[in-house]
């Protein structure tokens, strides 16, 4: 148990700014495992926070701004600037020069171009949604995550010096997602399990998620050939943003 809370609190201080008690080491070598499970701590403090200020009478695009505000502050941009770093990498044509770009830690126009965008979908998309959006922000934050698993267990890592070249240890195979795909199936099934007639709510936000987190990974792949830790955090941001969109259409 003790090892077990060492873990998700490692998981916390790495994917978010959140506090966690400092009195022992962190280990963050494994940290991947878990990070579906963080990003449905994530929705769950979003949805609280979204919640609370609609009880306070915030009219529904400026709640959706905050909140989308707000999931930036909570995991500090990380990947955001990820997404940002391979916008500006992709923008390159000369494919051997892509990596060099990405890992410039000046943001340029393109980067700008997809963080503007990214945000835009997301606040969009909420303003949309009426309906059990504490539940879609959840999932969108955890099916995001799933994706990320899935990049760095299917494909490889380009930057074997990289910071993120440890989460491949960590995740050999497609096999040690799947307990984060049930998790997040049953998340997915929520709607149908408390009204049957929301099933189409509970298969939209299965398949999305899922289709959405495994496509976006492998359009990555084929872009350049792997992934890195900025595409890591570009597959986050846009499968959470796609998923919203995609929720939209039924939810």
């Amino acid at each position: 148990m003790s090892q077990a809370i060492a873990s998700l609190l490692a998981a916390i201080a790495f994917y978010t700014c959140l506090p966690v008690p400092a009195h022992r080491a962190l280990k963050f070598e494994r940290v991947s495992r878990l990070a579906p499970l963080i990003g449905l701590l994530i929705g769950g403090i979003l949805g609280l926070i979204d919640r609370g200020l609609q009880a306070l009478g915030m009219p529904n695009l400026t709640r959706s701004a905050g909140v989308v505000l707000t999931w930036v502050g909570i995991t500090g941009g990380l990947h955001l600037d990820g997404a940002m770093d391979t916008a500006d990498g992709l923008a390159v044509l000369d494919p051997p020069r892509r990596l060099q770009v990405m890992a410039d830690s000046h943001s340029g126009a393109f980067g700008v171009m997809a963080a503007i965008a990214l945000l835009w979908l997301k606040t969009a998309a909420l303003s949309d949604l009426s309906g059990s959006r504490w539940l879609l922000l959840v999932l969108a934050a955890g099916w995001g995550r799933w994706g990320q698993q899935v990049a760095i267990a299917r494909y490889p890592y380009l930057k074997p010096t990289g910071k993120g070249a440890f989460h491949k240890a960590a995740l050999p195979s497609l096999w040690h997602t799947v307990p984060s795909l049930l998790l997040l199936l049953g998340v997915s099934s929520l709607p149908a399990l408390m009204q049957p007639d929301h099933w189409r709510q509970s298969l939209t936000a299965a398949v999305a998620g899922g289709a959405i987190a495994l496509l976006t990974a492998a359009w990555f792949h084929t872009q350049l050939g792997g992934h890195t830790g900025d595409t890591y955090g570009a597959v986050v941001e846009w499968t959470e943003a796609l998923f919203l969109v995609t929720c939209t259409m039924v939810w």
